[in-house]
C-alpha cells in the first residue's frame, strides 16, 4: 500500500511533511492540486472521511481574500465543496491518504507516526 498526500507543492507545512515521510522511509504519492487536479468525487469522499468543515482552511489567505459574501454563503457542504472545487488552494493540507478509508489532515510528526503504525505502513 502506497499513501498519497494531497496538496500544495510550495506550501511550507507539505515540504516539512513530506520531508517527515521521507526520512522516515514512508513510500508516498504527492497528488498537488493545483497541477493534478481535484474532482468532486475525490473532495466529497474526503467530506464523508473528514467533514466538511476541517477541510475548509478558513486561516489562509485564499480564504481571506473571498469577500465577505462568499465566506458568509460557505456554511454548508455544497457550499463548501463548490468552492473547494472552484479554488482547491483552500482546502487544507497536506491531507494524508491510506486509500482504504483512513486519512489524516494537517501535519505533526507525532500525528504521522500514529497514523502510519495504525494503517500499517
Amino acid at each position: 500500500m502506497t499513501l498519497t498526500m494531497y496538496g500544495i507543492k510550495n506550501c511550507d507545512t507539505i515540504k516539512k511533511a513530506r520531508r517527515w515521510l521521507e526520512e522516515q522511509g514512508v513510500a508516498y504519492q504527492f497528488h498537488d492540486y493545483r497541477a493534478d487536479g481535484l474532482t468532486e468525487r475525490q473532495l466529497r469522499g474526503f467530506v464523508e472521511q473528514l467533514g466538511w468543515q476541517p477541510l475548509l482552511n478558513t486561516r489562509g489567505t485564499t480564504w481571506r481574500k473571498l469577500d465577505e459574501a462568499e465566506r458568509n454563503a460557505c456554511d454548508n457542504a455544497e457550499a463548501a465543496i463548490a468552492l473547494m472545487l472552484a479554488q482547491p488552494a483552500i482546502v487544507k493540507r497536506p491531507l494524508l491518504d491510506d486509500g482504504r478509508g483512513h486519512a489524516l489532515l494537517g501535519f505533526s510528526a507525532d500525528g504521522y507516526q500514529q497514523f502510519i503504525s495504525e494503517v500499517g505502513v
